[in-house]
């Protein structure tokens, strides 16, 4: 097998784990997953002041602390931290290994970058054979820009193994692995529902670790005496975070996810096996950056009587300011009746406002916001000051043919060496959505959380979000498919009833799976919702008090 860690989940994740996953254990491969759809945007803007930006550079300082450690112990380095410039950060490396005196031979992974003249980035989603044509020709750091977040678990395997474009399954396998490892902690306890059952509690969870085998299968562990915990669930709630339906689109391979088994291996340890995987669609899948336009938020405090009277006064008036076009009013009553302090008893009126113009975006509406505190509704106060707009981006994606990008592995010698595009392809076809029939709870009933039965996890992808619920017995599973259908989600979640909502069903990991299209409006950093990510909004779910069948755990 190969034993491969992850020491990122994204662009900010703890800035130890590179030091702590080399420390802690043996490993063949570690990687480092910088790059969300966010981030793009932010490295789009780095680049906008610095050309010879465009690459997390926080990864750069944490490779300082361990690059003769990994040199050492011959582990060899993935990440896709390059982002926009997957040249200036191998570069920069090249840079640093002189500086330190050690001989590290660099590789990188290029041609994701597709032409739109009216985008601050445009980005294809490759695959994992450039990764692996780096790792073939002895680099022990490969960098690369936007590939498939899981493609840096499947090219360190595919040279370990020699896959080819028709192991199929092999590769849909090591496409699970990097599934499950790619956001970091969050497969060993991070973010988990039933993180109170943690034998930490869930206090600082270890990194995790994938031991691939040359059939596809794996184990996914971290090491001895690290925080969190590996079990079924935790490895099920993050194989369910930011997918759709069963077919799990990839530049290399459709992973079929409801093909994946999962079962205990010992102590921190379980088994991924079963995967299958069908050819690739035609197309990459791209990722697509825009200026939105500029954005502005006040925040007013509203305490005791009349809430909703008072709301609207400052509503009618913030509109006489400066017009209506572009402004957005949520009322968050977290006021209590008869509360014994002001917090208590007061609710939250967030006002946002986006304008292609900046400056009526900016001050002019800040300021008219700060005029109302001595002449509009009785305690008025505000948390936010004034303050001038800022630029927002737009996420968008579409699709290119997998032969109009020129995917490139630059070797540790310069050689540059094509990637040829898979040769036997697959139309995508849609997977078909599995609406639930709404049965009644037959038995006895008690009223709970939801919570208290199921787990959950949620996610964003673009203005889309995914709400992945699973049960925790068979049992459990048997109510949960045929109780909670796509109108059940509306009436626990009200903001889900005007929206498109995709359900399916996968009965291997005892779960339903809703992607919720529009959810978050043009993507996480024009949402002006209060949870722009949904991350929690399995949590909400988990939290409504509904009908639970007796008996059932």
């Amino acid at each position: 097998m190969i034993r491969i860690g992850n020491a990122s989940g994204f662009y900010g994740d703890r800035f130890t784990a590179w030091r702590e996953m080399l420390d802690g254990g043996e490993l063949d491969v570690l990687t480092g997953d910088y790059l969300a759809e966010l981030t793009m945007l932010i490295l789009a803007r780095d680049r906008l002041r610095d050309s010879d930006l465009g690459y997390a550079k926080t990864f750069l300082r944490q490779l300082e602390t361990c690059l003769g450690t990994a040199l050492d112990r011959g582990v060899r380095i993935v990440t896709n931290a390059g982002g926009l410039n997957p040249a200036g950060l191998a570069t920069a490396i090249e840079k640093l290994a002189n500086r330190l005196g050690l001989p590290a031979r660099i590789g990188y992974v290029e041609g994701d970058t597709i032409q739109r003249p009216d985008a601050l980035s445009a980005n294809a989603y490759l695959g994992a054979f450039g990764i692996a044509a780096c790792l073939d020709a002895a680099a022990d750091v490969v960098v690369t820009g936007r590939v498939t977040d899981a493609s840096l678990v499947v090219g360190p395997a595919i040279a370990r193994y020699g896959w080819g474009r028709d192991d199929l399954d092999e590769l849909a396998g090591a496409t699970v692995a990097g599934h499950l490892v790619e956001c970091g902690a969050q497969v060993t306890g991070g973010n988990f529902s039933f993180f109170t059952e943690l034998p930490d509690g869930g206090h600082r969870p270890g990194f995790p670790i994938v031991e691939v085998h040359s059939d596809g299968s794996s184990v996914v562990t971290k090491h001895p005496g690290t925080g969190g915990a590996v079990t079924v669930e935790t490895v099920t709630a993050q194989l369910l975070y930011e997918i759709g339906g069963p077919s799990y689109l990839g530049p290399d391979v459709v992973t079929r996810l409801d093909t994946v088994a999962l079962h205990p291996d010992g102590p921190d340890r379980v088994r991924v096996s079963g995967v299958r995987g069908t050819p690739p669609p035609p197309t990459l899948k791209v990722g697509v950056n825009n200026l939105g336009g500029f954005r502005n938020s006040m925040t007013f405090v509203l305490c005791g009587l009349h809430i909703e009277a008072k709301a609207a006064l400052v509503r009618g008036q913030i509109e006489e300011a400066v017009g209506a076009d572009g402004l957005e009013f949520t009322l968050a009553r977290t006021d209590h009746e008869d509360a014994a302090d002001t917090e208590a008893a007061s609710a939250l009126l967030h006002v946002h406002l986006r304008d292609g113009d900046k400056t009526r975006a900016g001050r002019a509406f800040s300021a008219a916001a700060v005029e109302l505190a001595l002449a509009s509704y009785p305690g008025c106060t505000l948390t936010t000051v004034p303050g001038d707009a800022t630029p927002y981006g737009v996420f968008t994606a579409d699709t290119v043919p997998q032969d109009a990008v020129a995917h490139i592995a630059v070797l540790p010698g310069g050689e540059r060496v094509p990637i040829a595009p898979p040769i036997r392809t697959a139309p995508t076809v849609q997977d078909e959505p599995a609406s639930g029939s709404e049965v009644a709870v037959d038995g006895p009933t008690r009223r709970g959380a939801l919570g208290e039965v199921v787990g959950a996890r949620s996610g964003d992808k673009g203005g889309d979000a995914n709400l992945g619920v699973w049960a925790r017995s068979d049992t459990g599973y048997a109510w949960l498919r045929t109780w909670l259908s796509v109108d059940r989600l509306a009436e626990l979640l009200p903001e889900t009833a005007s929206l498109s909502v995709r359900r399916y069903e996968l009965p291997n990991l005892r779960a339903v799976n809703f992607v919720i299209e529009g959810l978050l409006g043009a993507g996480v950093a024009a949402s002006t919702r209060f949870d722009p990510q949904a991350k929690a909004l399995g949590e909400l779910l988990r939290a409504r008090i509904v009908d639970l069948p007796k008996g059932t755990p």
